[in-house]
């Protein structure tokens, strides 16, 4: 018997994606042998993905944090045919600008927090996270202050994968090997009270990471610290949600201090939490501010870095090249796709939507499946973004031995199932679509449970 003729498209692209494509984030021994490999997904519509072989998946962690409008938005296709025509490439280097990156800025001027209102391209997080760092420094030389050239940031922080972004991360595994962090930057506990905060309170604790922040700048030295960056909510180190008071300590602190803020808003940016940035939800006023992922919803690679007057100022008082930049700066067809992104999260109300209806749907519903069940610690979460805690002891806020193992046993349970959600140590993660209806999101709760249940038993607890 011979296989069909889409399993023998399945294992022909498994094999090649074995033989010639080395994935990210990948251990490569998982992909021996005739039955393993790569799943290979080959279209999507809405919220759904679809592999070769036909499945359907219910994909809730939009892509990687970014499809924010979902999938098969023909307008963002047909922006970037126009585009493309007109139009496919030129540089923005040497004083030189096209009309999309152009236009994207006073479009991003006018949505970014108060006194951000130029724009820097690249097409990554990663890589306007390097920007950054460049730009930090560049602005303390043109202040005659070229000794702060330091960076703080926080553990499980992810702020990208260049040497470094993945410095000003704190994600141990991507250090390690690599010669990283590189000199400069330093990491303090995150504001995550599930695990770190003991016997003291969400507030008490929140005001306690924070003070973090001070302590580091104080044995550095103010007058050598460039920049504290952080994501508003940590997004790939386990959805932690600050505690109340935590941004409004840390923002103090910088001032205090003068020390550059960084909102890292690559995930939590372009509605994920019911605003347009996160920044709004915290009340943070940031000197520099990353974008990425959901300015273009994935459909192109784009990312930007909003910039503050007072650096502004400096560029253009001082003088002077920034020698740095990247081909694809301002890349037209990416800017392209991204105002016609704008216009769609706009003309749908998804923002409002996500903070007024599909978000509080969310939460609710994840609480009324998680609260009182036995493998769940805690579920947390704001707007579209979620975790669901898994551990040992609920009481001692116990996790369960070697960190990360439960979690695989239930991603893979997912995958079973049909839901795409990512585990993040024990922590399962949900940043759905903006564009999900409470009816697929109850859908998608009700699969998560099946899959929680089924880890449940896997251990006893069930």
């Amino acid at each position: 018997m011979t296989d069909t003729p889409v399993r023998n498209t399945t294992a022909r692209w498994r094999d090649l994606d074995r033989r010639h494509h080395l994935s990210p984030f990948t251990d490569y021994r998982d992909l021996k042998g005739a039955e393993a490999g790569s799943r290979i997904i080959t279209r999507a519509e809405g919220i759904q993905l679809f592999d070769s072989e036909g499945e359907a998946f219910l994909d809730g962690m939009a892509g990687l944090w970014c499809v924010n409008v979902g999938y098969g938005r023909k307008e963002l296709a047909e922006a970037a045919y126009r585009q493309m025509l007109e139009l496919p490439y030129y540089n923005t280097f040497f004083k030189t600008a096209t009309p999309p990156p152009v236009e994207l800025s006073e479009r991003l001027a006018a949505l970014m927090p108060e006194k951000l209102n130029r724009v820097f391209y690249g097409s990554s997080g990663s890589e306007s996270n390097d920007t950054v760092v460049r730009l930090a420094r560049h602005f303390w030389k043109l202040e005659g202050q070229p000794e702060k050239q330091h960076f703080i940031s926080r553990t499980y922080a992810y702020h990208g994968s260049t040497m470094a972004s993945a410095s000003l991360g704190g994600m141990t595994p991507m250090q390690e090997g690599f010669g990283l962090p590189l000199p400069g930057f330093h990491h303090v506990v995150p504001p995550y009270w599930y695990d770190f905060g003991g016997d003291l309170s969400p507030e008490e604790f929140g005001q306690k990471a924070a003070r973090a922040i001070e302590e580091k700048i104080l044995e550095i030295g103010p007058e050598n610290v460039a920049a504290f960056i952080g994501e508003p909510i940590m997004g790939a180190g386990g959805v932690i949600v600050p505690p109340p008071g935590y941004w409004e300590e840390v923002q103090r602190i910088c001032r205090q201090y003068d020390v550059l803020l960084v909102a890292d808003e690559v995930i939590c940016g372009f509605g994920r939490t019911g605003h347009w940035f996160a920044s709004e939800l915290f009340g943070i006023e940031p000197d520099l501010m990353t974008m990425a992922k959901g300015i273009t919803s994935g459909y192109l690679p784009l990312s930007a870095v909003g910039v503050s007057d007072r650096i502004v100022e400096a560029l253009l008082r001082e003088g002077g090249e920034f020698a740095h930049g990247y081909t694809y700066s301002g890349h037209p067809a990416a800017c392209a796709v991204a105002l016609a992104n704008l216009d769609i999260i706009e003309k749908e109300g998804l923002v409002e939507r996500t903070r007024n209806e599909t978000g509080p749907h969310l939460q609710q519903a994840l609480h009324a499946a998680f609260d009182d069940h036995p493998l769940v610690g805690e579920v947390r979460g704001t707007g579209l973004i979620a975790a669901v805690e898994l551990v040992k002891d609920k009481a001692s806020r116990t996790h369960w031995e070697k960190l990360g193992r439960v979690g695989g046993i239930c991603r893979d349970h997912c995958f079973a199932n049909r839901v795409v959600i990512r585990a993040v140590r024990d922590a399962m993660v949900l940043s759905p679509p903006l564009v999900i209806t409470p009816a697929e999101i109850d859908e998608m709760v009700v699969r998560l449970k099946h899959c929680i249940d089924a880890t449940a038993r896997d251990l006893g607890v069930l």
